[in-house]
C-alpha cells in the first residue's frame, strides 16, 4: 500500500510556469535569471499559502540547474536538480525562524556562509517566517546580509513585512504576493481533479475556493478533506454539508417571504435552518453577503464583482430585477446593525427574530427617494397627522362691583372669572339704529390687575390683625434663636455653634445681614439656606424677605502671626545669646548643613 501524500504537497510546482496566480512574480525572476541579474538577497512576502516558499525552492534549483531552458526555467535532468528534488542538495539551506530566533543561530549561519559551495555556482539560504527572528539576531544578521560572499544568495519569507526591520527591508529585493483568486483556485482544483480521476461539480469547486479565501494551501486541503468523505464524487449539496455552510437557497426562500411579509414562514424557516445547528451570527453574516450580491447585480457594470458560482448568477440578477435598491440598502443596514450587537445580546434566538421581524415589515416602515439627485429617507405612511386642539378660550381677570354681592369676611371682593372670548359686534347697518352704550360687551382686564387683588387682601388682613410682623432686631433676635433650637433638636451641633456665633444686621424692611467670621462659618450658615429662608419668612409674614451673608474677619484673626525660625535663624540666635558656641565652631573648622 503506497503512503498517502497530501495534495498541497503531492501537487507542488516544480518550476515557475506551473506556479498559480503570481505570474507577475514569476516573469520577473525568470527574466532576472535569463538576463543574469540576481539580486543576493530577496525578500517574499504576502499571505498564507499563496507559494512564497515554493518560488523560493524553484528560484533556487534553477539557478543551479546545468541546462536551463532558453525562457529560465530548470531542465529537471541534471545532476543538481535531481540532487533538489530527492532533497540532498548542499547548496540548498533552509531555516525556519520561528523556532530557530536566536543569536546563536544566525551567527551558525553566518558562519556556513563562508564556505564556498562544492558543486554548482550559488549557495542559496532560505530563512522561513523571517519576521520571528529577535532584534539582536536581526542585527548580527545585518552586515552578512549586506555584502555577502558573490556565490551566496538570501531569500527571506514572511507573512508579517511590517514586523521586519527597516535596515533588513533596505537591503532586500521585495516582492509581494498577492491572494489567488477564486477562478485561478477553479482552474487549479480542476486540473488535480481530472489527474486523481475525481468527479468534481464546478459549483462545489466555487464554494472550496470562496472557503479557502485566496489560499492554495487550504483550498487543497479542504478538497483532500471532502474526497475522503463523498469518496471521490463532489457535487454541491455534500460540499456544503461538510464544510457547514447555509445554502443559498435558503436565502433565496427567505428573501421571498420577506417580500410578500411572510412573517410565520419566514420565522419557520429561521427555526428550520437553527435546528440544522447553523448558529445565528451564521445566518446573519451569509444573509448580510447574500443581500450585497442582490444589490451589486443591480448594475450591470458592477456585475464582475458578483463572486458566485455560474449556475447562481442568473438566479441573483433574475432576483435584483425585482426588488428595489432602497430595500436592499435599507435591509443591509438592519443586518449590519443585528451583526454588531449579537454578541452582547443574551437571547441569541430572539435577537435574530427580531431582525427577521424588521425586515418582513421594512417594504410599509421607510422608502429611499430620489430628490434632485440625491438619495433621501422619507415614511411611507403620510396619513398620520398630529392630534388637532380645540383652541381655548381666553382667559381674562373680571373684577365684580362690591356692591352686588358683599364679600364674607376674610375673603376678597375680587374674583378670577374665565370667559369666553366675545366675538366682534357685527357691522352696524345704516338703517337700523345703533345699539345702546349699555349692551356693548364690558371690557377685559390684564393679569396684571392681580397685583391689586394682592394690594387688597393685604389691606383687609391688617384690618382684621393678621398681617405680618415687623421686623425689628427683638423679633429678629427671637426667630433666630428659635431656630437655632431647631437645629439643637436635629443633633446639628457644629451648625448651633457657628449660628450663635453669628451677628445680624436689619438692612430694610426685606432684607437682613447675617455677618460671619470665616469661610467655614459662612458654608455651615449657607447649607441651611433653603430651610432658614421659609423660616424667617414664615415667621414675619413676608415672602419678599431675604438675607445676605457677609465675612468681616476680626482684626485679631487678621494679624499676622510670628513665622517660625529656620535652622540658620535658630542658629544665629544661639550665637547672640551664647557667643562660645561660635568660637568652638571656629577652632574645630566645622561647617554647617542649614
Amino acid at each position: 500500500m503506497d503512503k498517502f501524500i497530501v495534495s498541497a504537497r503531492k501537487y507542488r510546482p516544480q518550476n515557475f510556469s506551473t506556479v498559480v496566480g503570481q505570474a507577475h512574480i514569476t516573469t520577473t525572476l525568470k527574466n532576472a535569471i535569463r538576463n543574469n541579474q540576481l539580486a543576493h538577497a530577496f525578500l517574499f512576502c504576502g499571505p498564507r499559502g499563496v507559494g512564497k516558499t515554493t518560488c523560493a525552492r524553484i528560484l533556487a534549483k534553477t539557478i543551479n540547474c546545468e541546462n536551463k531552458t532558453p525562457d529560465g526555467e530548470a531542465c529537471n535532468t541534471c545532476n543538481s536538480c535531481v540532487s533538489f528534488d530527492a532533497g540532498t542538495s548542499l547548496n540548498i539551506h533552509e531555516l525556519d525562524a520561528a523556532s530557530n530566533n536566536s543569536v546563536d543561530d544566525i551567527r551558525t549561519l553566518v558562519e556556513q556562509v563562508r564556505f564556498a559551495p562544492q558543486a554548482g555556482r550559488y549557495k542559496v539560504y532560505i530563512v522561513d517566517e523571517v519576521h520571528m527572528l529577535s532584534s539582536s539576531a536581526f542585527n548580527a544578521f545585518l552586515k552578512t546580509l549586506e555584502e555577502p560572499p558573490p556565490y551566496a544568495i538570501f531569500i527571506l519569507a514572511t507573512t508579517e513585512k511590517h514586523k521586519i526591520l527597516p535596515t533588513i527591508l533596505s537591503r532586500c529585493q521585495i516582492f509581494d504576493f498577492k491572494r489567488i483568486t477564486n477562478n485561478d483556485t477553479i482552474e487549479h482544483l480542476q486540473e488535480i481533479c481530472d489527474k486523481e480521476s475525481i468527479r468534481a461539480d464546478k459549483a462545489a469547486l466555487h464554494v472550496i475556493a470562496q472557503k479557502s479565501e485566496g489560499c492554495m494551501r487550504d483550498a487543497l486541503s479542504i478538497l483532500d478533506k471532502i474526497v475522503s468523505f463523498t469518496n471521490g464524487e463532489l457535487n454541491y449539496s455534500n460540499t456544503l454539508e461538510h464544510l457547514n455552510i447555509l445554502d443559498e437557497d435558503y436565502y433565496f426562500r427567505m428573501l421571498d417571504h420577506m417580500q410578500q411579509q411572510q412573517l410565520s414562514d419566514a420565522m419557520l424557516l429561521y427555526d428550520e435552518i437553527n435546528r440544522k445547528g447553523f448558529e445565528g451570527d451564521t445566518l446573519l453574516e451569509g444573509f448580510s453577503e447574500f443581500i450585497r450580491n442582490l444589490l451589486v447585480s443591480k448594475d450591470a457594470k458592477a456585475a464582475i464583482l458578483l463572486e458566485v458560482a455560474d449556475d447562481f448568477k442568473q438566479k441573483y440578477l433574475q432576483a435584483a430585477g425585482q426588488i428595489s435598491a432602497s430595500w436592499l440598502l435599507a435591509a443591509l443596514n438592519l443586518l449590519n446593525e443585528a451583526e454588531i450587537n449579537y454578541k452582547q445580546a443574551r437571547n441569541k434566538r430572539l435577537h435574530v427574530e427580531l431582525a427577521l421581524i424588521k425586515l418582513c415589515y421594512l417594504l410599509q416602515a421607510v422608502e429611499l427617494t430620489d430628490s434632485n439627485g440625491a438619495v433621501a429617507k422619507k415614511k411611507r405612511i403620510e396619513s398620520a397627522r398630529p392630534v388637532a386642539f380645540r383652541k381655548l378660550p381666553i382667559v381674562a381677570l373680571k373684577e365684580e362691583p362690591a356692591a352686588k354681592t358683599p364679600a364674607p369676611e376674610n375673603v376678597p371682593e375680587a374674583k378670577l372669572v374665565i370667559e369666553q372670548e366675545a366675538p366682534a359686534p357685527p357691522p352696524v347697518s345704516k338703517n337700523k339704529p345703533a345699539e345702546s352704550p349699555a349692551a356693548a360687551p364690558e371690557p377685559k382686564r390684564s393679569l396684571g390687575s392681580l397685583d391689586a387683588i394682592r394690594k387688597k387682601i393685604t389691606a383687609q388682613n391688617k384690618a382684621n390683625g393678621n398681617g405680618s410682623r415687623e421686623l425689628t432686631d427683638e423679633e429678629l433676635k427671637t426667630c433666630w434663636d428659635l431656630f437655632i433650637q431647631k437645629l439643637s433638636e436635629r443633633k446639628n451641633h457644629s451648625a448651633v455653634t457657628n449660628f450663635k456665633d453669628a451677628e445680624l444686621r436689619i438692612i430694610d424692611n426685606n432684607s437682613i445681614e447675617i455677618i460671619t467670621g470665616s469661610n467655614i462659618q459662612q458654608k455651615f450658615i449657607e447649607q441651611e439656606r433653603a430651610e432658614l429662608i421659609h423660616w424667617l419668612q414664615d415667621h414675619f409674614s413676608n415672602r419678599q424677605l431675604i438675607y445676605n451673608v457677609v465675612i468681616v474677619e476680626n482684626e485679631q484673626q487678621a494679624e499676622p502671626r510670628e513665622k517660625p525660625l529656620n535652622t540658620k535663624q535658630q542658629f544665629q540666635k544661639i550665637v547672640e545669646e551664647y557667643p562660645l558656641v561660635q568660637e568652638l565652631k571656629d577652632r574645630l573648622r566645622l561647617e554647617l548643613d542649614y
